[in-house]
């Protein structure tokens, strides 16, 4: 499996996808830690990928999303964005609504 068939597969597979640097629990950048936060305070179980383990996915996702940062929020095979648009969709509370539907899909499936 190519890296780009990987990268469609996990984000079919995984209604709430965060690729990240690091871990939620040890993330590797400030920006990665503020988007893991904010995703864990939303309450709901989520998916991530430390790219720093897959530098295929590091060197890929930037172009099949045409976003060229990380971290990188995918809900329900769409992208969300990056740890701006995550902090200011947390701040605004649309980002617990968005999560809060994705999982309640994830369980009905």
């Amino acid at each position: 499996m190519d890296t780009i068939e990987k990268i469609k597969e996990q984000i079919a597979e995984n209604n709430i996808l965060l690729y990240m640097k690091g871990s939620p629990k040890l993330p590797s950048c400030g920006f990665s830690s503020q988007a893991s936060q904010a995703l864990m305070a939303c309450g709901e179980k989520f998916a991530f990928v430390d790219i720093l383990q897959n530098p295929d996915i590091r060197s890929e996702l930037p172009k099949y999303a045409d976003w060229p940062t990380f971290p990188q929020l995918w809900v329900d095979g769409e992208l969300v964005g990056g740890c701006d648009i995550i902090m200011e969709m947390y701040q605004q509370g649309e980002l617990q609504t968005l999560i809060k539907e994705a999982a309640a899909k994830q369980v009905s499936e």
